[in-house]
C-alpha cells in the first residue's frame, strides 16, 4: 500500500456533516424521499435546530 492511497479521502461529505448545514439533504442521502424526509423539511421550516436534531436522529437510527 502506498502512502498516497492511505491519504486519499472521499470527496463526498458524509450525511451527518451534510445534516448540520442542510438537514433535509442529510436525511435524503440516508433514507431517500420517505416520511422522515418530509417530516424533516417541516421541522426545518418551523425551526432550523429541530431540523438538525431530527436529521441527526434519523441518520444514526438507520
Amino acid at each position: 500500500m502506498t502512502r498516497a492511497s492511505t491519504l486519499f479521502t472521499s470527496p463526498l461529505p458524509t450525511p451527518p456533516t451534510v445534516a448540520i448545514f442542510v438537514p433535509p439533504l442529510g436525511v435524503f442521502l440516508e433514507v431517500g424521499c420517505g416520511a422522515s424526509f418530509w417530516i424533516n423539511i417541516l421541522l426545518t421550516i418551523l425551526g432550523y435546530i429541530p431540523g438538525i436534531i431530527h436529521a441527526i436522529y434519523v441518520i444514526f437510527k438507520f
